[in-house]
């Protein structure tokens, strides 16, 4: 008979490592087995499998990344966790690039190697077993400001606090919320979702509220809104920073008093639920401009988290394209699980303005159009191509008009001056939104139809920009 399967196996050919790693796991509760080379880690592998392989990248004999993609082979679905005292990005890319779970560059804390295995555990099920084991398993993230954000994503969870979530638009702001939702007393409950820049100001305010039969037209009949139907769960307010500031004050209403008064009713209605909020604006600016109402912002910002945007953490693109490339593969049925140098060299040059969204959506598409194992290359999203083409044609009219405030000595003329100032502005604006016509005009404090009727008319070509909110 097999013997029983290892929860972890650790191969590294330092002794005092295998000492320190078995100590830390086993005090974990795990079942853990060291061995002292590449070769013996396989025997183990072939014998009895693991849940979990450990392995150093500089060993005696089989070489780290031969050991790598081999374990790979014998054991396509168990995460490996690569470790090294050599660490530089291009041995972090290679190594997940060959199938590695996670990297631990050594010397690491106990805390380090405890919160990897945690992660890839939380990647796999056992028996069938799909339950949760930890609050952050939607999260992946291996760089120190993501270990942070997750430490307090741990310690909130439990906890009745309102949270207010801020960063760019598609660093999954409701991947965190939802996490919260997971770890927290209410998981239970109803998690509900609600986009508050989707709906125009009457229609949010039924979304949220409910409305009675007969409240305005087309109102056939009563109908309950979010804050009810999340009812002893947790309410996601996503994009709070676009509602009109009378539906501000309802909220604020309903926050402090715990009930709710459909559109068109006259009778409160009591409701329990948590609110999780999110904003990729500035929220504390906004109550500057008048936008915001400093009391709801103070009732909101009790608890503040934020999700830094993609490329102020690329240390993190192994891991996600990894993810990306494994769950995408397993849902077409297809057997790519590699990228090629070109390939990573793409994702690591790019700024990634759609953020972890932008990066799911890429790896998705390469492993539709994946021909074999191995992404050969990265074809990225059109827009930021597009934009920086344009950007070159505007610097290249009117290149007779000033670019500053200072009148020249021969005078100018004022309104091709404008113009210039005007087209820059709003070059920039979606350059820096990536072609999203809808936030470059929160940005420069206009409306969607201000920026596109603007855009229009100074020539910027309408098919280099998205139109999309």
């Amino acid at each position: 008979m097999k013997p029983e399967k290892l929860d972890i196996l650790v191969a590294d050919d330092e002794q005092s490592m295998r000492e320190f790693l078995e100590i830390v796991l086993s005090n974990e509760g795990y079942q853990v087995l060291c061995v002292c080379s590449g070769e013996k880690a396989m025997e183990v592998l072939r014998d009895r499998g693991a849940r979990i392989f450990i392995q150093d990248l500089r060993m005696g004999g089989l070489d780290g990344m031969q050991l790598l993609e081999t374990a790979r082979e014998a054991a396509p679905e168990m995460p490996i966790l690569v470790m090294t005292a050599f660490s530089t990005s291009d041995v972090a890319m290679e190594a997940m690039r060959r199938g590695g779970f996670d990297f631990l560059r050594k010397p690491f804390q106990n805390d380090d190697v405890r919160g990897a295995v945690r992660r890839a555990l939380d990647s796999t099920t056992e028996d069938g077993d799909s339950r949760p084991r930890n609050v952050t398993r939607r999260l992946i993230g291996n760089t120190a400001v993501m270990r942070e954000l997750f430490e307090v994503v741990e310690q909130v969870a439990p906890t009745e606090s309102t949270i207010l979530v801020t960063g760019e638009s598609g660093c999954g702001k409701e991947l965190i919320a939802r996490a919260i939702h997971d770890g927290s007393p209410r998981n239970q409950g109803r998690f509900v979702a609600v986009n508050c820049s989707a709906f125009t100001e009457g229609l949010l305010e039924s979304e949220l509220f409910g409305h009675v039969k007969g409240a305005f037209t087309g109102a056939v009949a009563d109908r309950k809104g979010v804050f009810l139907s999340a009812d002893g769960g947790t309410l996601f307010l996503d994009e709070v920073a676009d509602m009109s500031l009378s539906t501000q004050v309802r909220i604020l209403r309903s926050l402090e008093d715990r009930k709710v008064i459909p559109v068109g009713g006259d009778q409160e209605i009591s409701t329990d639920v948590r609110i999780i909020a999110a904003t990729n604006k500035d929220l504390a600016a906004q109550v500057k401009q008048g936008l915001f109402r400093e009391d709801l912002f103070y009732r909101l910002h009790v608890i503040p988290l934020h999700l830094p945007p993609l490329r102020d953490r690329k240390g993190d693109l192994p891991l996600l394209a990894g993810h990306f490339l494994r769950r995408h593969s397993q849902k077409m049925g297809k057997a790519v699980d590699a990228l090629s140098d070109g390939a990573w060299e793409s994702l690591q040059s790019h700024h990634w303005p759609g953020n972890v969204r932008e990066l799911e959506n890429v790896i998705q598409r390469q492993v539709a159009l994946a021909r074999g194992r191995i992404i050969e290359s990265i074809q990225l999203d059109l827009p930021s191509a597009a934009l920086e083409n344009t950007t070159v044609a505007a610097d290249e009219v009117e290149s007779a008009a000033p670019s500053d405030s200072t009148l020249p000595a021969a005078g100018c003329q004022l309104e091709l001056h404008l113009e210039r100032v005007e087209r820059d502005l709003i070059l920039q604006a979606l350059e820096r939104t990536g072609g999203n016509q809808t936030r470059a005009a929160g940005l420069l404090g206009v409306s969607y139809r201000q920026i596109r009727y603007r855009a229009q008319k100074l020539g910027i070509r309408s098919r280099t920009v998205s139109e999309a909110p």
